[in-house]
């Protein structure tokens, strides 16, 4: 077995009296996908703060290919080889669909720029650019303005920025929130094409994606793993029954 991408030994995070996570543990390997699911409240978007690092913890560690990024801020993490997609968009909506992924290439070769403009028709920039489009994709709507995409294609444009990081670790926080039927069938399929490259950690409300996409799935209920496995393991387990009141897995 390889060595984890991602490590979380112990993450505890307290608000006064309330415990949002307790002493949770989980390792995501690289080249598979790792969802994290609970019902709600049950300490999921503050496990991914605490990942990204906009949210320090009161106990435990983060290790990102072995390396403790606890005390890290955000930036520097990303600097470390780690992405992250957020539950709302946040591309340049003014820019090009190039053009958005060119930043992130800039980002991640380490080149100071001055103006938006500036990293534009530069070859250094938008051949790896299109390369992610392609995968993704978008490739035939790179000259278009993001502000014209539909929600599914801006999806897919937030994801080919965080590809174009070339991280070692994908945090995906809801990707599939606001989608239609056809558009979640389109991305639980480019969502599917990732097995193989980073460590991918998945938050997604959508069980059908879950179970399709996941190679390990930890649950999560009052801020604690109650279960931790392969889908067919979650989906029968009997805590995790109880964690949902009976609803459909």
């Amino acid at each position: 077995m390889p060595d984890p991408a991602l490590s979380l030994r112990g993450l505890v995070k307290r608000y006064g009296a309330l415990t949002v996570t307790d002493h949770v543990s989980l390792d995501a390997a690289p080249g598979a996908i790792h969802a994290v699911i609970g019902p709600n409240g049950a300490g999921k978007t503050t496990l991914m703060q605490l990942v990204s690092g906009f949210v320090a913890p009161d106990a435990g560690a983060v290790l990102l290919n072995g390396r403790d990024v606890t005390r890290l801020k955000p930036h520097r993490r990303a600097r470390q080889g780690l992405a992250r997609s957020f539950q709302l968009t946040a591309v340049l909506p003014e820019m090009s669909v190039r053009e958005n992924v060119a930043l992130a290439v800039q980002s991640r070769l380490g080149l100071r720029w001055g103006f938006l403009r500036r990293a534009a028709g530069d070859a250094r920039f938008d051949a790896p650019a299109d390369q992610v489009l392609a995968r993704l994709g978008l490739a035939d709507r790179a000259d278009v303005p993001a502000a014209r995409l539909s929600h599914g294609e801006r999806r897919q444009l937030e994801l080919a920025m965080a590809l174009a990081l070339d991280p070692a670790v994908l945090l995906l926080d809801e990707p599939l929130a606001g989608a239609g039927p056809e558009e979640t069938a389109r991305l639980v399929s480019l969502l599917s094409g990732l097995r193989g490259g980073p460590a991918v950690l998945l938050i997604e409300h959508d069980m059908a994606a879950v179970f399709a996409l996941a190679d390990t799935i930890s649950v999560l209920d009052q801020g604690r793993v109650i279960a931790s496995g392969p889908p067919e393991a979650i989906r029968d387990d009997p805590a995790v029954q109880a964690a949902y009141l009976g609803e459909s897995l």
